[in-house]
């Protein structure tokens, strides 16, 4: 029996439903689903009732989870105490960021928080939203700038930060590459080039959202998750994309960004997101300035 298998068995046992406690845990359902056998396995014992329609927790598996709860609760305690010794031997702050916070945020707040702390080190991991927060949760970063997901961990503490503006990359010699705005409706017939939606959900969900509320059906051509890629397959004429406008900092040769003329573009959301009930000074150092210049932050990314 290990921590890990404790956690995905609480998780599927407040939630009593293994899709939900997956997404909670940002896992496969069918990894969440191995994790509680294999702790079924171990203990000897059966903890719950699944079937097609259900999950219910056995006796056990009831008085399990109250255990298995305050267990948890004193490894997150040790595991925050013991970080906290290693942050007071040494000043350093562990950051977590999308390329959208990597590129756009970040370098505006690294540089005004060096002014006001020059004794802290930043170490900076730039991943996926689904790769930052078990980071988080594992105390293998302190603070993190993601895509806040649909179902937060209730470990967690997000401040939602700013929506991002959404533009559209096209070849330079695109017939709409010399418009000021492009509507949904002028893309109806043009290929697109999008993320997969299990590794971007946000910025997938983005494209195929603004289609179908104007009544439209994406026109999928390919499939690319990083948005180097995603522009260079645009320089080379094989689709356009709708990437947020920070995007437009890349070197390309050959690509134009024209902003989207939609009415409502709050679909490309930044939250910062932490370990709730924990305390961390140089942390929350930075959040402070964060919150003070955050409609500056917002206006230059």
């Amino acid at each position: 029996m290990d921590l890990h298998q404790l956690r995905c068995f609480v998780a599927a046992a407040e939630e009593l439903h293994f899709g939900r406690a997956a997404q909670r845990l940002e896992m496969l359902p069918s990894a969440l689903g191995r994790f509680v056998r294999l702790l079924e396995e171990d203990l000897g014992t059966r903890l719950m009732t699944r079937t097609t329609r259900s999950v219910t927790l056995t006796d056990d598996g009831a008085v399990l989870l109250k255990e298995a709860r305050a267990l948890l609760a004193q490894a997150d305690t040790l595991a925050a105490k013991f970080r906290m010794r290693g942050r007071k031997q040494a000043a350093t702050v562990r950051v977590g960021a999308i390329d959208s916070a990597a590129a756009g945020l970040l370098p505006m707040l690294l540089h005004d928080f060096r002014k006001q702390r020059p004794d802290v080190t930043v170490q900076l991991a730039e991943e996926k939203t689904i790769r930052l927060l078990p980071r988080l949760l594992s105390g293998r970063l302190d603070l993190v700038f993601v895509r806040p997901p649909e179902s937060p961990d209730k470990r967690l503490e997000f401040m939602f930060l700013f929506h991002e503006t959404a533009v559209v990359a096209l070849s330079d010699h695109h017939p709409l590459a010399s418009k000021k705005r492009i509507s949904i409706a002028e893309l109806a017939d043009q290929p697109l080039i999008v993320p997969e939606r299990r590794s971007r959900p946000h910025s997938h969900d983005l494209t195929m959202k603004l289609f179908a509320e104007a009544g439209l059906e994406a026109r999928i051509a390919q499939i690319a998750d990083e948005k180097q890629t995603i522009v260079n397959l645009v320089s080379a004429d094989l689709g356009v994309a709708i990437v947020p406008k920070w995007t437009s900092r890349m070197a390309a040769r050959g690509v134009r960004y024209v902003r989207l003329a939609s009415s409502d573009m709050n679909k490309l959301p930044l939250a910062a997101a932490w370990t709730r009930g924990t305390r961390d000074p140089i942390r929350d150092d930075m959040l402070e300035m964060l919150k003070d210049r955050l409609s500056h932050y917002a206006r230059e990314a």
